[in-house]
């Protein structure tokens, strides 16, 4: 059975499960509490982070974006990045834009320091940073609102990792209620559908 390695509340995590889903893939959830360090799970991936996915003939893969472009390489039947290289630069960008920007300036400054600083016990919340991901959601919501007023999707007419990289981290943010989702109905739009 295909096993996927992760964490609950990790945006990476929740996009492999999206994906695995949306290639209607089955799998089975091991929670990894990375913290533990585990050795048999550091056997797994040294680097201790999740998500990792272990196929059924034991080939182990870790990092989502090394987990996404090789389910779309084995898996193509449900395509998620587009048919041709222009089309899939965009899904690309985009899901580059989310994990790593959004992550920096959103889920890190109000997931990490509101829930997941606590639950590890690293020390109190940094108001300033929980300010700053107040600020900086704003600003990323308008550009979801932006690229789909001229789009059915984030990256073009067809769903795409785009949406899901997005939605992985929308949906960590919105589970402790900070995203304003009243004021960028188009953005809320984009995330009902």
């Amino acid at each position: 059975m295909r096993t996927l390695y992760h964490l609950w509340l990790q945006p990476f995590s929740r996009k492999i499960r999206i994906i695995l889903s949306e290639k209607g893939l089955d799998f089975e959830l091991k929670l990894e509490k990375v913290w533990e360090r585990r050795t048999d799970f550091l056997a797994l991936n040294p680097a201790g982070d999740v998500p990792v996915l272990v196929e059924p003939d034991g080939t182990t893969l870790s990092n989502s974006w090394v987990i996404a472009e090789y389910l779309e390489e084995v898996y193509p039947s449900v395509n998620l990045l587009g048919s041709d290289p222009v089309q899939r630069a965009e899904p690309r960008r985009l899901t580059t834009w989310f994990d790593v920007k959004f992550s920096r300036e959103v889920t890190d400054n109000l997931v990490g320091e509101k829930m997941m600083k606590r639950f590890l016990k690293l020390g109190e919340p940094n108001a300033p940073a929980i300010r700053a991901g107040h600020a900086n959601i704003h600003y990323h919501l308008d550009y979801i609102s932006f690229l789909t007023e001229k789009r059915n999707w984030l990256a073009g007419e067809q769903f795409s990792q785009a949406d899901i990289a997005a939605a992985a981290h929308l949906s960590t943010v919105d589970y402790i209620g900070d995203v304003p989702w009243d004021q960028h109905p188009g953005a809320h739009e984009w995330y009902a559908r």
